[in-house]
């Protein structure tokens, strides 16, 4: 594992330098916070008028947080008492999210309803980035201190007036804080002729769905055949709603290529999935990225054990739900769906409904249109599924709203790279793209948490504390990680999701910051309790 170099802060640094924030969602809000935390001068651009990203506007009415909201809440602002709820609805996560920016001094560095329409590098060259030896070229934060050098412009337009011209910033560093479930829908490619084009009925986007608010989106489907394409969490809260307002008289068809692992809660065996996938001792059971001979050796020689910890959750969830029944059981294992970040929390009483005959499941590895519905397959086996509204639950491309952003072609091609996994060095810094990070593409079992650790580790480059290895180096770990993500989920997942070694990556932001790793006294709590959140309180302050 390649180690970045600690060294102490200059004493003469800039402190003032302006960092622009694209999104203030939790990403933007914990990046606004640590930037004003080392004397930076931050701004804010937000589209929306409101914090918290998607939970602010774009999130389904029954949606509620699918952790505990003690493994999703920051550091050092917990959950107010009032709280009570385990899985708190999204409307209280929203609360939550207006209290720490308020907290916290956020909301004054927010431009709302202010939509960034492109980034561009002033100044460095496609041809200087490729021969850089070290990030930047100088291997700092900042760049050149030429006034025609070493800064990033950032178009914004108004989403009031729609300006076409729009306003220009000019920042030193810019943190991409936009998000991977918003945006961009992923729709999928049909056939000439077999698109929604030929449908009669109303077809939209999930995304689309969302932003209806919960009264119009349930007069959406009231009385209405409702067909929902897709199989993950969004997925399942549609038909779940869609359920509530038809009930058995317009069943709901959910139609999935590929099924999930899909828990009733994060007890499973009387056991809290933390203690099986969120401590010290579930990450002995695999290989890691950079791992040493011994930790290779021992995740080989556990490997079984980590067989039989999957195959114990299946079995029991096989008993506890009617998977076999209704053909969702899925093809990947429970381990490989949690590598990819793929696992979901049901919403109450679902398979109640799909006994009942409210919702009914299909599967098809294809499907198109027709006139009156959707074709399963070619069509031949089973009849058309007569639909008056169908529910693109499809997903999101967020690697394109990535690209997009950037308005030279050459930085667009290089932000994806050639893999359908964005290449970033511990999942923030692109090695060959200065005074740039992303945060907020990591997945995790507890987002929030992983993106709280990137942003200070972030912070603290910024704030002269380490430098970063060579391109040459973070390019090579960049595709060690990528191995390594892509072994664990079966090699099908296109997602950055760090589940299974999230306290080992943590491990290497806290080495590289100079920091304590260990965060829990004593060597078996160390080992075996789950990690979580509040174990890194404090964390900057050590």
């Amino acid at each position: 594992m390649h180690k970045c170099k600690v060294r102490g802060a200059s004493n003469n640094m800039e402190r003032r330098r302006r960092v622009g924030i694209v999104g203030a969602g939790p990403s933007g809000l914990l990046a606004c916070k640590y930037v004003l935390e080392k004397g930076f001068d931050p701004i804010v651009f937000e589209s929306e008028n409101d914090v918290g990203g998607i939970w602010s506007s774009r999130t389904i009415a029954s949606t509620k947080l699918q952790n505990s909201k003690g493994t999703y809440r920051f550091t050092d602002f917990p959950w107010p008492e009032s709280v009570q709820e385990v899985n708190p609805p999204h409307t209280e996560v929203l609360k939550y999210m207006k209290a720490y920016a308020e907290h916290f001094g956020i909301l004054q560095h927010i431009k709302f309803h202010s939509k960034v329409v492109g980034i561009d590098c002033v100044g460095e060259s496609l041809e200087e980035m490729k021969s850089w030896v070290v990030w930047g070229g100088n291997g700092k934060p900042f760049g050149s201190s030429l006034p025609s050098k070493g800064k990033w412009q950032v178009r914004v337009q108004d989403v009031r007036s729609l300006s076409i011209e729009g306003q220009v910033y000019e920042v030193e560093f810019v943190i991409l804080c936009i998000g991977l479930y918003s945006g961009y829908p992923n729709i999928p490619d049909f056939p000439p002729n077999q698109g929604p084009e030929v449908f009669k009925g109303r077809v939209v986007h999930s995304w689309d769905y969302s932003a209806m608010g919960s009264e119009k989106a349930a007069e959406f489907v009231k009385g209405k055949r409702v067909v929902i394409v897709g199989s993950q969490k969004t997925a399942i809260d549609i038909a779940a709603e869609c359920a509530k307002a038809n009930g058995p008289e317009f069943p709901c068809s959910m139609v999935q290529r590929t099924t999930h692992w899909t828990i009733p809660s994060e007890t499973l065996l009387g056991i809290n999935i933390g203690f099986l996938y969120l401590n010290r001792f579930s990450e002995f059971l695999i290989h890691k990225p950079g791992e040493s001979l011994l930790l290779s050796l021992l995740a080989t020689f556990l490997m079984p054990l980590r067989w039989g910890i999957s195959k114990m959750i299946e079995f029991y969830l096989r008993w506890k739900l009617p998977l076999k029944k209704h053909g969702m059981v899925p093809e990947l294992s429970f381990f490989q769906d949690v590598s990819s970040c793929h696992t979901c929390m049901l919403p109450d009483k679902f398979y109640d409904r799909v006994e009942e005959g409210s919702i009914v499941i299909k599967k098809s590895k294809t499907i198109s249109f027709c006139e009156t519905g959707i074709v399963i397959g070619d069509g031949r086996l089973e009849p058309v599924v007569e639909a008056d509204v169908v529910i693109l639950a499809t997903g999101y491309r967020g690697d394109h709203k990535l690209r997009d952003i950037f308005d030279s072609p050459a930085l667009q091609k290089t932000i994806t790279g050639a893999s359908s996994i964005v290449p970033l060095y511990r999942q923030v810094i692109h090695p060959r793209i200065p005074q740039l990070a992303v945060i907020g593409y990591a997945e995790s079992l507890s987002s929030l948490s992983a993106t709280e650790i990137r942003c200070q580790w972030l912070v603290e480059f910024l704030a002269g504390k380490f430098e970063l290895p060579s391109v040459s180096k973070m390019e090579e770990e960049v595709r060690v990680w990528e191995k390594f993500l892509r072994r664990h989920s079966g090699g099908k997942s296109r997602r950055a999701c760090i589940s299974n070694f999230h306290i080992w990556n943590n491990d290497q932001f806290c080495k590289d910051m100079g920091l304590q790793s260990r965060r829990k006294k004593g060597f078996l709590r160390d080992l075996f309790m789950p990690y979580g959140p509040a174990d890194y309180t404090g964390l900057l302050a050590d």
